[in-house]
């Protein structure tokens, strides 16, 4: 078997603002939707999957709380991201820091308050 991709998913409560934050804030492109149910963002070679849920994803909360995250976004410049995101009218939960496990990071939500980390290396 070979694996060519990755793809996550995040669950959302309305799907046009999620597709709209995905890529007005975040710079991707609608690659493909199914009604009002399932879309997918892409980023070059990279991608997520949105589907559409009628009550909160539940992990929210739990991933907020416990310091954990739902997509991690590697990136060359973490400064021109951050720039970029306050440019877009994204509040970053966390400023840009260095990381004992040697990266760059910071943090934010998206509209529907999934924890998104954006990363370098060092």
């Amino acid at each position: 078997m070979n694996i060519e991709a990755v793809i996550p998913q995040l669950r959302t409560t309305n799907l046009a603002a999620s597709i709209h934050f995905y890529t007005t804030m975040l710079g991707g492109t609608l690659d493909f939707q199914y009604e009002d149910f399932y879309a997918g963002i892409r980023w070059g070679t990279q991608m997520i999957h949105l589907k559409h849920i009628d009550e909160p994803d539940p992990s929210i909360a739990f991933v907020r709380d416990g310091g954990h995250l739902h997509l991690y976004l590697r990136t060359d410049d973490v400064t021109a991201a951050a720039e970029s995101r306050r440019r877009s009218g994204v509040p970053l939960v966390c400023e840009v820091e260095e990381t004992a496990w040697n990266t760059r990071e910071l943090v934010i939500e998206d509209d529907q308050g999934h924890t998104i980390y954006i990363g370098a290396p060092v």
